[in-house]
């Protein structure tokens, strides 16, 4: 039996109610009516802060802090893992992937062509070079490495082993500083973009291990958020420098990435003391969340647009919300949770033994 952390739920729901505000925010100032909000919105969500990059990292610590103890105390732990990751993804996953084919074409021109498709429906498109047919899409190629990341970890015997994943965190973070000031390619960087966002993923584990787990101690914490802290700050300043580039900003994005390990220390620190019940609630469909609202927006863009006014704004950022919201809420209860739960029964019913964490300590991911 699983046991819901609520502040983990409350963190999944300002995870993707920022990435919802920083796509609401980057149409309202590409109207080019904003006059004079123009220089605070962009300075919002532009050249100090990306709401979009806070809120998907603070997914990424999430992941850290949950994944890692998914496994099972079965006799297939591996197999089961894997089961549970394929029904919780792929299924709210295709379904998006069938909307985009339906509504995109319609409000965006966006054409697909067949391979194009075929390749996305694996979710590996990322990894072997193939555009995603929504960009939003890139972040569950980060979340399915994480995953072959941690089934390998655990088999090798080293995913429990605390001080072993501190270490990886610092080798990863050190390299992360190293290797651009060696190599000043930009491909160089673009990887190390990748392994920044894993490394995030790691020290979600490791505070977890601090904080609950009492395997750590709190200078391992400092050690790995110091190290991700200048991990970020370099390799944002060799991808964007000072040019801003559509919303990304080296210090921006920078930003983003600090703001969210901080901020997700001080929940994880708190615990339940920190939740709330609505964001909660988002928290628990964020996935369909995270999925529907490319799908509200451009909806609502091609037959609304996104306003001159800031009553017209207001009026566009609401309605987006609150439809992905419903939208979200009827999908999971008709596909995401019940994909879930057809995952379950294919696990391995063996009883939870001592290796494993009590019940209270155990999140469902």
């Amino acid at each position: 039996m699983h046991s819901r952390l609520a502040f983990v739920d409350t963190l999944r729901g300002i995870a993707v109610l920022s990435v919802i505000i920083q796509h609401v925010l980057e149409h309202v100032v590409l109207t080019g009516q904003t006059g004079p909000y123009e220089g605070f919105l962009h300075g919002l969500i532009g050249y100090y802060f990306n709401f979009g990059r806070f809120g998907v990292v603070l997914f990424f610590f999430v992941s850290g802090f949950v994944v890692p103890y998914s496994f099972s105390d079965s006799s297939t732990p591996v197999r089961d893992f894997a089961v549970s990751r394929f029904f919780r993804l792929y299924p709210m996953y295709w379904l998006a992937i069938v909307l985009a084919v339906a509504i995109l074409p319609v409000t965006e021109a966006k054409v697909f062509p067949a391979w194009q498709l075929g390749v996305n429906l694996t979710m590996f498109q990322n990894l072997v070079g193939v555009p995603n047919m929504v960009i939003a899409h890139w972040t569950l190629a980060i979340e399915l490495i994480f995953y072959i990341g941690c089934a390998v970890l655990f088999v090798l015997g080293l995913l429990r082993r605390s001080k072993a994943v501190f270490a990886i965190v610092v080798v990863l973070s050190v390299g992360g500083i190293v290797l651009p000031i060696l190599f000043e390619q930009r491909i160089v960087s673009r990887l190390l973009e990748v392994v920044l966002n894993i490394d995030a993923m790691l020290i979600g584990k490791v505070i977890r291990d601090t904080v609950m787990e009492r395997r750590l101690r709190w200078w391992h914490v400092a050690v790995c958020l110091g190290l991700y802290c200048a991990f970020a700050a370099l390799i944002f300043h060799r991808l964007y420098g000072a040019v801003y580039q559509d919303f990304f900003f080296s210090y921006s994005i920078a930003s983003a990435y600090i703001a969210a390990g901080l901020v997700f220390l001080v929940f994880a620190s708190f615990g339940d003391r920190l939740a709330a019940q609505a964001l909660s609630f988002i928290g628990t469909i964020s996935y369909s969340v995270y999925l529907m609202q490319v799908y509200v927006l451009s909806i609502a863009l091609h037959y609304f647009g996104a306003g001159a006014t800031l009553l017209q704004w207001l009026l566009f950022a609401v309605g987006v919300v609150g439809t992905t919201i419903l939208l979200s809420w009827a999908t999971y209860a008709l596909v995401e949770k019940p994909a879930i739960g057809f995952g379950r029964r294919f696990r391995s019913r063996r009883e939870a033994g001592p290796a494993t964490l009590p019940a209270a300590q155990r999140s469902v991911a």
